[in-house]
């Protein structure tokens, strides 16, 4: 029955993905002239073809790692108690089918995207309400489609090897490996897209909007295209793989803990429990969709999109209960602690509700209807100093609420049911990702629909429309990192716990020096990292706004003589985003491999939770940073403070500059250095159980 109620769930979600798709495609590219028509969709495809090829040539990255990784995989993690199962060959197959998943639904996100953007352009001429739905439908299609397919990769995996492992402890950490796969095609795609598109964004705006002082998306701009396409690499496949990836590790960390308890082992109901909640969030978040939609004389989206988290958390909330009273046992082993269904329940409750409180705070913090970021617009009217340091200090400020309610979440739910109310508490902050996946993905599309408007020139009235839902969509983005990088610590935190619990890791000594030394060494990561990713973006940026000085300067562009040239701009961001995410993915995938066989588990525990405690605000700060210096930048575009084309407009445009790596690349990169660190060790928990640890075995030998 639960296999079937899993089943019954994801159906739902794909055939509800297939219905936004089919509403999107019923609206016809078709402009006033046949010149306008041919227009739009010359516009479009150009964004959809650079979106696609990019994705193409990330793929070939993605495909030779996926297969050379595997590999690594087969050959490490075959244990000697278990010679006929092969663990290391069937958790490689596992982390190939999650890769290739967690692929497929970004290509799906962001296809439909590419054509969602030019026919909410096309709505956004009848009016507003017409293109938020063609917005919103779009954003759907990825957010049903992708927790669909990631429950029905784990189902299938499930059945497949339960019917030949026997043993449950084996079988999950064999399953493990889907959430691993899923969660490598998230580096590739948040990093990757991220540096592409900040690249573009950042020339756009700088030899755009302050040196020649054209509108934003302006067909003029040769980065313009690459711009919107950037939107969508970085915003849709990368936002997608990421929360694919919580999806899939929160629910592998669930099992695997879950696993150790006899009681659980053997209830099969019980066993799958966690996956019944991502399951039943989908029909819930249907629900909740039908009540996204604008009236005629409606002046934002914001309220809709906003009410959109609210209702879903509230009816979740009864599922949840409902789901943990007919499935889940009375009472149960987690080590030396005993868990009641009350325990459970109340540890999803917890993480459900603590995501809605990071995105309203985050909301708080990055809307200008309120106080914070309209005190970094005031302070553009002393330049751009004075911006970038208001923004700093609302970033670093932003994160203690949140941090506070990851902590009462984390003491709450450990407290209550161990380890296992961690990853309980992961699972219920992510049972609404189908809405949250949805209302972030509206976000570029609705950013793309406004850059279109300007390439097409259809006036001020139909811009005016996409201008509201873009700051909408500003604000739901922002709302939508802030609720990711809450997920991706609470997933860390379960996979830190199964970590533990797989490698036999009872209680850690922060005393200890080999762990203490861990701590700092992992605290110190997620800032390499950020150094990284924001210096790869400075680069890229740096080559983009030399080629578009020189198209303006020698194509005379500006003076109507040539046309611009959008595929070297493309090309320019794809060359970099390629080239420059190498270093930060080495980063992340060999410091828990060095580490682990080089110094044994504790001091891996060490470095895992350290770059936890540091990341978590370094994420949260960075991307609440770039969302207010960004709706900073809007909030003047409105008018106030001297309004656009202003000395304090371009004050807050160098601040918004700054904000895109914080906010779309370094910030939202962070939650992939936590998740991925964290399942990598418990993946590879075998073998550093086995094999790692010689040089502290060494240092023992010697006497130090």
């Amino acid at each position: 029955m639960v296999i079937s109620i899993i089943v019954v769930c994801s159906v739902i979600g794909l055939v509800a993905a297939a219905c936004f798709a089919w509403q999107v495609m019923q609206v016809e590219v078709v402009g006033e002239t046949e010149e306008k028509t041919a227009k739009f969709l010359t516009i479009s495809n150009a964004i959809a073809d650079g979106a696609m090829a990019f994705l193409r040539r990330e793929y070939v990255y993605v495909g030779v790692f996926s297969i050379a990784f595997a590999g690594l995989m087969a050959l490490l993690l075959d244990e000697a108690k278990t010679p006929d199962i092969h663990e290391g060959i069937h958790s490689a197959i596992a982390f190939i089918f999650g890769a290739f998943t967690s692929s497929v639904c970004a290509f799906l996100g962001m296809k439909i995207a590419t054509l969602g953007n030019v026919r909410t352009t096309i709505r956004a001429q009848k009016g507003l309400a017409d293109a938020f739905k063609v917005a919103f439908a779009s954003g759907a299609v990825m957010g049903f489609s992708l927790v669909a397919f990631a429950l029905l990769g784990l189902v299938a995996l499930y059945l497949v090897y339960s019917s030949f492992v026997s043993d449950v402890h084996i079988l999950m950490e064999i399953i493990a490996g889907f959430g691993l796969g899923g969660s490598s095609v998230a580096l590739f795609g948040r990093v990757g897209g991220g540096i592409y598109t900040k690249a573009a964004d950042v020339g756009a705006d700088l030899v755009g909007k302050v040196e020649a002082g054209i509108p934003e998306d302006d067909p003029r701009n040769p980065a313009t295209i690459a711009d919107n396409v950037g939107d969508n690499v970085g915003d849709i496949a990368g936002m997608g793989a990421d929360l694919f990836g919580s999806c899939a590790e929160a629910t592998c960390a669930a099992l695997v803990i879950g696993a150790s308890s006899t009681v659980l082992a053997e209830n099969h109901s019980a066993l799958l429990y966690p996956v019944l909640i991502s399951a039943l969030g989908i029909p819930v978040c249907l629900v909740t969709s039908f009540f996204a939609g604008l009236k005629p004389d409606s002046k934002s989206a914001e309220p809709t999109l906003k009410f959109q988290l609210l209702l879903s958390t509230i009816l979740m909330t009864g599922a949840i209960w409902w789901l943990t009273q007919t499935f889940m046992v009375s009472s149960f082993e987690i080590g030396a602690v005993t868990v009641t269904r009350s325990d459970v329940l109340i540890s999803a409750l917890a993480g459900l509700w603590s995501g809605l409180v990071i995105g309203y705070v985050t909301e708080y913090y990055t809307s200008h209807a309120y106080t914070p970021v309209r005190e970094v617009a005031e302070a553009s009217r002393t330049g751009a100093a004075t911006n970038i340091i208001y923004g700093l200090a609302l970033g670093y400020k932003s994160a203690v609420i949140p941090v506070i309610a990851l902590a009462v979440t984390v003491y709450v739910s450990f407290v209550l049911a161990g380890m296992y109310g961690i990853a309980i508490a992961a699972i219920g902050m992510i049972s609404t990702i189908s809405i949250g996946l949805t209302i972030d993905a509206y976000g570029p599309v609705s950013d793309n629909a406004g850059g279109i408007a300007e390439m097409c020139e259809l006036g001020e009235t139909v811009r005016g429309r996409t201008d509201l839902l873009d700051a909408a969509g500003n604000t739901t983005a922002a709302i939508g990192k802030g609720f990711a990088i809450g997920s991706a610590i609470l997933t860390a935190l379960a996979l830190f716990a199964a970590f533990l619990t797989r490698a036999g890791v009872e209680t850690l000594d922060l005393l200890d020096p080999m762990v203490f030394a861990g701590l700092m060494i992992g605290g110190v990561l997620p800032f390499l990292f950020t150094a990284q990713t924001m210096k790869a973006v400075g680069k890229a940026a740096n080559a983009m706004i030399d080629e578009v000085r020189r198209q303006f300067r020698e194509y005379g562009i500006l003076e109507g003589k040539g046309e611009p040239d959008y595929k070297a701009c493309v090309s320019i961001s794809t060359d970099a985003a390629l080239k420059e995410m190498i270093a930060p993915g080495l980063l992340v995938m060999v410091t828990p491999l060095a580490f682990g066989f080089l110094f044994g588990v504790e001091a891996l525990a060490g470095v895992l939770a350290g770059s936890m405690i540091c990341g978590v605000v370094m994420a949260l700060s960075s991307s609440n940073s770039g969302g207010a210096w960004d709706n900073a930048k809007k909030y003047i575009e409105t008018g106030v403070h001297g309004g656009k084309g202003s000395e304090t407009h371009h004050a807050a445009v160098v601040g918004d500059t700054v904000g895109d790596p914080f906010k779309d690349t370094s910030g939202p990169s962070l939650n992939i250095l936590m998740k991925l660190m964290a399942i990598l060790s418990l993946v590879f928990a075998p073998f550093f159980v086995q094999h790692g640890g010689i040089i502290t075995a060494w240092l023992k030998s010697v006497g130090l």
